[in-house]
């Protein structure tokens, strides 16, 4: 049980310092315009209230089934591939690999498995969206893919019925793996 409240309250203050460390991207890049400032404090404090607040986070911890997160990789390639192979761009490429994998719970309607991926390789279809400055190639992907699914795992009872939740957890894992390949580049 003890595990759990810490391990909830790690993942959910992991969330909490990615969007703090967004918000002051876009604070750096914007410091001349006084309209995005007012913007983004007030994006800060309500962001700060919604964690706060612990509608948003059942009391159980759940976790996602290892099989549904594994399909986040699939996404994520066809949706790069798609976005930089056969350059359809980042949204088309995304929305297609969304529109296909919506079509996947037909296949089998009883199937609760089924169900479920079509928000797992949706969620990789917005890893896949990156940029080749943000991501290079096919293994950052799967780097960043690996590290969204870790999220995804441990996450199932967080941010529930909070929209954007697919979006911040794969933001979550480039930002990771961008850190994570930046600490090699920079001590190797």
């Amino acid at each position: 049980m003890k595990k759990h409240k810490l391990l909830r309250k790690a993942s959910i203050m992991f969330m909490l310092s990615i969007q703090i460390i967004f918000l002051f991207s876009i604070f750096r890049e914007n410091l001349q315009s006084t309209g995005i400032l007012i913007s983004i404090a007030i994006i800060s404090i309500l962001i700060l209230v919604a964690y706060t607040s612990g509608k948003i986070h059942h009391h159980e911890h759940q976790y996602e089934h290892i099989l549904v997160v594994s399909w986040i990789p699939i996404g994520a390639v066809t949706s790069f591939y798609l976005n930089h192979y056969l350059e359809m761009g980042p949204v088309i490429s995304a929305s297609a690999v969304g529109l296909v994998a919506s079509f996947i719970p037909n296949f089998k309607k009883l199937s609760t498995y089924l169900q479920q991926l079509p928000s797992a390789i949706y969620c990789g279809a917005f890893i896949g969206m990156s940029s080749t400055n943000v991501a290079p190639n096919l293994v950052f992907v799967l780097t960043a893919s690996f590290f969204t699914a870790v999220l995804i795992l441990v996450s199932k009872s967080l941010f529930s019925g909070v929209g954007g939740k697919l979006g911040t957890l794969a933001f979550a894992g480039v930002v990771t793996t961008s850190f994570i390949y930046y600490l090699i580049s920079r001590y190797a």
